[in-house]
């Protein structure tokens, strides 16, 4: 069981190395799996989570148990750093390739998308929970973008504004909807 004055994790790393940060896989981790979090962390400890492109995998109990794993292990004042694709992100290519069940194959990485969240619901599955819950990147039903200031060094994200490759000549070809949801500081 890991103690730190500072842990930082990924959820689903896949291939995301950052230093100082511990990746760990479904399979070792899983977001709704109490035992698998009691195995590596104390209640109460964990400093930030971060979980790129995670979250829409989760069917919509599952997603509301994850948050509220999140926040019993998270140390008041720590936080979950969740991007997932924006349901309303105004290119209908994006909204094909996320959408629910995704596009072809049953090997597409969309195939398993559950939900496809906007700025209105992804910071309900964690305000219900007790969160604080700050947007950061995400777009609104009239199809403007809205971004506030962001530091990566606590939780890098690619497929936002401002890293994913994409994004050329103020052209938006990716983004996500990026929340960071802070444990209140007063929660035990």
């Amino acid at each position: 069981m890991l103690q730190d004055a500072d842990i930082r994790i990924i959820i689903g790393a896949s291939s995301q190395q950052y230093p100082g940060w511990i990746q760990t896989q479904e399979d070792e981790l899983n977001l709704t799996n109490r035992a698998h979090w009691t195995a590596r962390f104390q209640p109460g400890t964990i400093s930030r989570i971060l979980a790129e492109h995670v979250w829409e995998h989760l069917l919509p109990d599952d997603a509301a148990t994850a948050a509220r794993m999140c926040f019993e292990f998270l140390r008041p004042g720590g936080f979950v750093r969740v991007a997932v694709p924006d349901g309303l992100f105004p290119d209908e290519a994006y909204q094909r390739i996320v959408q629910v069940g995704g596009p072809g194959p049953a090997d597409h990485p969309a195939a398993s998308h559950h939900v496809v969240y906007d700025y209105r619901t992804l910071p309900g599955v964690f305000a219900r929970t007790g969160f604080d819950v700050r947007l950061l990147e995400w777009w609104d039903e009239r199809g403007e973008f809205h971004a506030e200031p962001w530091n990566e060094r606590e939780g890098f994200i690619y497929r936002s504004a401002r890293f994913d490759h994409r994004n050329q000549g103020g052209r938006f070809g990716f983004t996500s909807l990026i929340v960071d949801a802070v444990k209140p500081a007063g929660e035990g």
